[in-house]
């Protein structure tokens, strides 16, 4: 009799406990946590554009991103670049004019100035990146304007950087405009025929060159 009693009391003491606790969570039941979402993939990146070897006659300017090279004198080679002022500084030379001269005509007067220093200076200039110059996008493309022009860049380079042909776009008879203003030429490019072909290199673009997409 005893031992049924304890029983009933176990039971009214659980029972209690049971009520109270479900009040204390104002009568909701307790939910386990919901599982964390799984963190949204990332955008693949953006291909960049690749572009060919500088031509030799290029002519540095302001902002323009170089390598020097001075042969087994490391702690003399660089990557910098040029300031709006046309300079670049140097370890040991200071200042020294960049813009205007070719990655050749550089190197040599790096050299001539490092033979106070070094013994028979062997330099290395290389532009790597061109940012002073320009090309120009007009017509049926997806972004109209100017595109910075990379070293060797071509005109299918170009329309990619500037989103591709519109479908409005007349792929036959692209030009470009090229040569100071009233002495203009104009250098046509059938882009069908140079996809079609698999020739994905096409005219290489200097300077200054007008794109025009009919």
């Amino acid at each position: 009799m005893n031992s049924f009693r304890c029983i009933a009391i176990s039971i009214c003491l659980l029972s209690t406990l049971g009520s109270g606790l479900a009040q204390q969570m104002g009568g909701k039941p307790v939910l386990s946590a919901e599982p964390a979402k799984p963190a949204p993939p990332m955008p693949a990146p953006k291909a960049s554009v690749q572009a060919g070897p500088l031509s030799p006659e290029y002519i540095i300017g302001a902002d323009d991103s170089l390598k020097i090279e001075v042969w087994k004198e490391p702690q003399l080679s660089t990557t910098l670049t040029v300031r709006p002022d046309g300079k670049i500084s140097l370890p040991l030379i200071n200042d020294i004019m960049a813009a205007g001269f070719t990655s050749e005509q550089l190197g040599e007067n790096i050299s001539a100035q490092l033979t106070k220093f070094v013994t028979d200076p062997v330099v290395n200039v290389s532009v790597l990146q061109v940012n002073s110059k320009n090309v120009f996008m007009i017509g049926n493309v997806g972004h109209v304007g100017s595109i910075p022009i990379a070293p060797g860049m071509t005109i299918l380079q170009a329309i990619a950087s500037a989103g591709g042909l519109t479908p409005y776009a007349n792929g036959k008879h692209i030009y470009i405009l090229r040569g100071d203003p009233g002495k203009q030429q104009k250098v046509f490019f059938d882009y069908n025929k140079a996809v079609k072909k698999g020739d994905m290199q096409g005219v290489t673009l200097l300077p200054g060159d007008t794109i025009v997409v009919p």
